[in-house]
C-alpha cells in the first residue's frame, strides 16, 4: 500500500484539518467531525445536512458552502457517522427554517440519521425532512442496502436543494425539489480496479487484469456482474442502457448527464468515456443540457467511473445554474 498519509488511524481527523486550512470560509467542529459553513446561522434559511463515510471526497465535506450544504459529518473510511455527529450537524446548521438532510440509501446512514433528527427535534423543536437517495439501477439489494444504493444523484442534489434553500424557500420547497431531483435520476458504475481501505492495508476485493465489475458500488459492493475489459464505447453503452431502460427517459426529454470518477481514473479517460456518453444520448434523441465531468463521488483509489443520468425541466436548470461556491464545486460567484 502506498498512499500519502502519515498513521492510517488519523487519516480523517487530519484530512478533516487539511479542508478548514485550505478553505478560510469552511470550519470544523474537530470533535464531531462537522465541516460547517464558517457564516452560520443563516436566519430564515432552510439548512442542509449531509455526510457519511469518508473515502468518497470530495463528497460531502467538499460540497459545503454557499449554494449547497451547511454542514457535512464524516463518519470513518466507509463507515456511516454516528447519530451525536449528525446532531452535532444539524444544530449547527438549524437557523430557525428547518433542517434537510440528504441520506445515501445504506442502512447505516439512513438509521443514524433518523436517530439524529429524532434527538434534535426533542431537544431543540427543530423540524428536520430527510429525503433519501436511492438512484443506483445496478442491484436491488447491496452488502449494506436495503433497495437500491444512492450515489451519483446526491451530489446533484445537493446543489439543486441547497439553490433552493438559498432562495429563501421553505423546508417544504426544498424538501419536494430534493425528492423530485431524486426520482428523475439514475445511475451505473462499474470498477476497473479495487480500492485499498488505509486501515486495512490491502485491495477490499480482488480483480483480474482483463476483468470489470460491472454495476460496483461505491464501498466496492459487488455489482451486477464481472465482465472482461472492453473500450470506452462499450463501457458507455454498458452503463447508460440500463440507466436509460429504467426510468425511462423519452426522446426530446432534456437531461444532465454526470460522468463521474471513482478516485483513481483521470480526467483524459473521464473525457474519452463523457464523448461516448454523449453520442449514445444524442442518438437516442436526448438532448444533454448540462454535464459535469469529474471525480465528485469517488471509493479512495478505485480505477472506473459511473454515469447519472439527471431529467431536467426550466426550474431544476436554473437551480442548477444559481451560483455555489464550495470547495468541489464553484461557479456564478
Amino acid at each position: 500500500m502506498k498512499k500519502l498519509i502519515n498513521d492510517p488511524a488519523d487519516v480523517v481527523p487530519e484530512a478533516l484539518a487539511g479542508i478548514e486550512a485550505a478553505h478560510p470560509d469552511l470550519r470544523v467542529d474537530h470533535a464531531n467531525r462537522v465541516v460547517h459553513r464558517a457564516d452560520l446561522p443563516r436566519p430564515g434559511k432552510v439548512g442542509l445536512v449531509s455526510g457519511g463515510g469518508s473515502g468518497h471526497e470530495p463528497l460531502h465535506g467538499g460540497f459545503v458552502g454557499l449554494g449547497m450544504l451547511d454542514a457535512a459529518c464524516a463518519g470513518e473510511v466507509f463507515t456511516s457517522p454516528v447519530p451525536d455527529q449528525v446532531l452535532a450537524a444539524t444544530k449547527l446548521a438549524d437557523s430557525g427554517a428547518g433542517v434537510l438532510h440528504v441520506v445515501k440509501n445504506y442502512t447505516g446512514d439512513v438509521m443514524n440519521f433518523e436517530m439524529a433528527a429524532e434527538l434534535a427535534e426533542s431537544e431543540t423543536g427543530s423540524r428536520v425532512v430527510a429525503v433519501v437517495t436511492d438512484d443506483d439501477v445496478a442491484v436491488q439489494d447491496s452488502t449494506w442496502t436495503a433497495g437500491r444504493r444512492g450515489v451519483g444523484v446526491t451530489v446533484l442534489l445537493e446543489k439543486i436543494a441547497g439553490a433552493a434553500a438559498e432562495q429563501g424557500r421553505s423546508l417544504d420547497e426544498v424538501a419536494e425539489v430534493a425528492r423530485r431531483v431524486d426520482a428523475n435520476g439514475r445511475s451505473m458504475g462499474v470498477a476497473l480496479t479495487s480500492c485499498t481501505v488505509p486501515a486495512v492495508g490491502h485491495p477490499t476485493f480482488e480483480l483480474g487484469e482483463g476483468e470489470m465489475e460491472l454495476g460496483v458500488g461505491i464501498h466496492g459492493e459487488p455489482g451486477r456482474e464481472r465482465v472482461p475489459l472492453a473500450p470506452a464505447r462499450d463501457i458507455a453503452a454498458m452503463l447508460v442502457e440500463p440507466v436509460l431502460a429504467d426510468l425511462p427517459f423519452g426522446r426530446g426529454d432534456r437531461v444532465l448527464c454526470f460522468v463521474n470518477g471513482l478516485g483513481g481514473t483521470p480526467l483524459l479517460e473521464l473525457y474519452v468515456l463523457y464523448n461516448e456518453v454523449h453520442r449514445i444520448l444524442t442518438g437516442s434523441g436526448l438532448d444533454v443540457a448540462r454535464s459535469l465531468v469529474g471525480p465528485y463521488i469517488t471509493s479512495l483509489d478505485m480505477a472506473g467511473s459511473s454515469v447519472t443520468l439527471l431529467r431536467v425541466d426550466d426550474e431544476l436548470l436554473s437551480l442548477w445554474d444559481a451560483p455555489v461556491r464550495t470547495p468541489a464545486l464553484r461557479w456564478g460567484v
